[in-house]
């Protein structure tokens, strides 16, 4: 039988899967260094820890250079938004069924 680990969690916060708290600073850089950031809107920002590594036009550019820098440690590639986009997903929505 398959052991699974425990969720991580703190007192008053709800538990998170293993590995997401890898990704806070790196989210909480980005909110903290979003001012300096903005004059790139729309551009993608490399994070790696608390450092923003570079600012580039594409995705996979980003994403590229940061698999060459920092191989399988964790980084961030975010787009560069002064309004995030809310994204809601419901797994407990029935499917909908689209007329024949």
């Amino acid at each position: 039988m398959a052991r699974h680990k425990p969720m991580a969690s703190s007192p008053g916060k709800a538990p998170q899967p293993p590995g997401v708290e890898v990704l806070e600073r790196e989210i909480n850089t980005y909110r903290d260094r979003l001012a300096e950031l903005l004059p790139q809107e729309g551009k993608f920002v490399l994070i790696h820890g608390n450092n923003v590594v570079d600012v580039f036009a594409s995705y996979e550019d980003a994403l590229k250079r940061g698999y060459e820098q920092f191989g399988l440690e964790p980084f961030l590639v975010k787009q560069i938004q002064r309004v995030e986009q809310a994204l809601w997903i419901c797994r407990f929505a029935p499917p909908t069924r689209q007329a024949s």
